[in-house]
């Protein structure tokens, strides 16, 4: 049962990351063009501000991660954003992350911490450049 599991696992986080790029994607395009929802303050950031530049983040960053490029810098900077707008965000409201509505903002920094560490994983430009490389050092 394990070898069978060990051999999927980078197909596995290769989709952890693709979904996780996608819906973190989203969360950018709220913020910069009300799309597919305008966000909760029912207007778009003004330019240049704190939300503007997170949305900009979230979408060239989790660009980056959904194609799988420079994977690790980019899920670095996006860890640090998500751990970054917790504490400015979400944490004075309250001590419980239910309470506080960064339940989602602490799951994309801990994935994206991970992937610091695991790599792009499969379906990645990352991995196509990695193992073009091996084989023409070969």
């Amino acid at each position: 049962m394990h070898s069978y599991l060990d051999r999927h696992q980078a197909h596995v986080l290769g989709i952890l990351r693709i979904v996780a790029a996608l819906t973190f994607i989203s969360h950018g395009t709220q913020k910069l063009f009300g799309f597919p929802v305008m966000p909760p303050s029912g207007s778009l950031p003004p330019v240049m501000s704190l939300f503007w530049f997170a949305g900009i983040l979230e979408c060239v960053g989790g660009l980056l991660v959904l194609l799988g490029l420079k994977t690790r810098i980019a899920a670095f900077v996006l860890s640090g954003q998500m751990a970054f707008a917790y504490w400015i965000g979400h944490a004075p409201k309250s001590f419980y992350p239910i309470v506080n509505g960064g339940d989602s903002a602490i799951l994309y920094c801990f994935v994206f911490l991970y992937l610091v560490f695991a790599s792009a994983g499969a379906f990645s430009v990352d991995g196509r450049t990695r193992s073009t490389s091996a084989l023409a050092g070969a």
